[in-house]
C-alpha cells in the first residue's frame, strides 16, 4: 500500500460513498471501498484500488480489510443509523488516525462528533445551502463554507463593474470581505496587491461571513 498519495477509506458505496471513492481514486490517492452489498462492491471495483464485502459492523472483518492502514475512513453508509455509528466506532478500533462521517440530522450529527469523528457531515443540507444561495443570486457560482461562519464564493462580476480597479470595490472597508483573486477564463489575476481591472464575467473570489456577502450580492 505504499504510495506518495494518501490511503482513504468509503465505508458504504451508496451515490454519495461510491462518488468520493471514485473521485479520490482519479486523484491518484490508494482507495479501499467497503460495502455488505455485493452489488454495490461490484459497482465501483474496476474504479478504486481495492474493493471488499464486508460488513463495517463487525470489527474483525473491517480489521481483515486492511482498513487500520488507511490514512482517512469516511463513513459514508445512508439511512442506517446503527449501522453508520457501529461503523464510526469500529474504524477507531482498528486505527485509523482520522474519521469522517456522514450524518442524516443535527442529532446524528452529535452523536457522531462524540464519538471523536474529526468532521460529520450533513451532504443534503450543505449542499441545500449552497444551491438557495446560488438561486438567490444567480452571480454567485460556487459556495464553500470554510467553518466559524466563514465562507469562499465566486461572483461574477456584471457588466456595472466593468473597467473598475479591484481596489476601488473597497470590499473590506465596505463590506468586511477579503479578495483571495479574480479568474479570467482559466487565467489567475490575483487579489488586491495586483489590482486587476475587472471585467464583465470575471470571477471574483471573495471570502467572509454570509451577511457580508449577501449585503455584497445586494449591491450588485
Amino acid at each position: 500500500m505504499a504510495n506518495a498519495h494518501r490511503t482513504f477509506a468509503v465505508i458504504g458505496l451508496g451515490t454519495f460513498g461510491s462518488t468520493v471513492a471514485k473521485e479520490l481514486a482519479r486523484f491518484g490517492d490508494y482507495v479501499i471501498g467497503v460495502d455488505i452489498s455485493e452489488r454495490a462492491v461490484a459497482a465501483v471495483a474496476d474504479d478504486i484500488s481495492y474493493a471488499v464485502i464486508a460488513d463495517a459492523r463487525d470489527e474483525a472483518a473491517l480489521r481483515e480489510t486492511g482498513l487500520g492502514d488507511c490514512d482517512v475512513a469516511l463513513i459514508a453508509i445512508g439511512e442506517d443509523l446503527e449501522s453508520n455509528v457501529l461503523a464510526t466506532i469500529n474504524a477507531r478500533m482498528v486505527g485509523v488516525k482520522t474519521v469522517w462521517a456522514k450524518a442524516i440530522n443535527r442529532t446524528h450529527h452529535r452523536i457522531l462528533s462524540k464519538l471523536g469523528a474529526e468532521r460529520v457531515i450533513l451532504p443534503e443540507e450543505e449542499v441545500g445551502l449552497s444551491i438557495a444561495q446560488v438561486l438567490h443570486n444567480p452571480r454567485m457560482r460556487n459556495f464553500l463554507s470554510m467553518g466559524n461562519g466563514f465562507h469562499v464564493v465566486n461572483f461574477i462580476v456584471p457588466e456595472k463593474l466593468e473597467g473598475k480597479a479591484l481596489v476601488d470595490l473597497a470590499l473590506m472597508d465596505k463590506f468586511k470581505l477579503r479578495s483571495l483573486g479574480v479568474m479570467r477564463g482559466t487565467d489567475f489575476l490575483g487579489g488586491d496587491a495586483e489590482n486587476p481591472t475587472l471585467k464583465a464575467e470575471d470571477k471574483l473570489i471573495l471570502l467572509g461571513r454570509r451577511g457580508d456577502l449577501r449585503d455584497f450580492a445586494a449591491s450588485l
